[in-house]
């Protein structure tokens, strides 16, 4: 069951005034600029607070589905071991079973070989992991506004 985020914490400011009871009017400029910092700071802390807390049932939340997906992923295997092991006894059928066995093993490496290649292909894609979009852009509008700075 999902635990839910507990409320935010609220903290009391006093509306009219300073805890030894003068109107805010009457109040030095210190005593404001003193009185802002600290709830300045208690709200921060709790807004800090309240992220932690967020991203801890998140995180609990994702690795419980992390793990899931990693269930999924040996079944998903056992599955494909069955409908292999499935593949050879109906080739053994109409073949002897080392042919079958054979034929399946052989069609499993091409894919395996076809799949290597097309992976390969994209790795070559991604190296290096440069965005050289970007830096042509950055560079780009770094020329502009040396070029900018020269017409002015």
């Amino acid at each position: 069951m999902a635990q839910a985020v507990s409320e935010r914490p609220v903290t009391e400011y006093p509306v009219s005034g300073h805890p030894n009871g003068r109107p805010v009017s009457e109040q030095s400029t210190a005593e404001l600029v003193r009185r802002a910092s600290e709830q300045v700071s208690t709200l921060i802390r709790d807004e800090l607070n309240l992220a932690k807390a967020e991203l801890s049932d998140k995180a609990k939340h994702a690795g419980t589905g992390a793990g899931l997906f990693g269930g999924a992923g040996l079944f998903a295997v056992f599955g494909m071991g069955v409908l292999i092991a499935t593949a050879v006894i109906a080739l053994d059928l109409v073949w002897p079973l080392w042919l079958a066995a054979l034929v399946v093993g052989v069609a499993l490496l091409l894919i395996a070989g076809i799949l290597a290649l097309i992976g390969r292909a994209q790795v070559k894609k991604g190296v290096p992991p440069t965005p050289e979009r970007t830096v042509e852009s950055i560079k780009a509008d770094i020329d502009t506004v040396k070029r900018s700075a020269h017409h002015d």
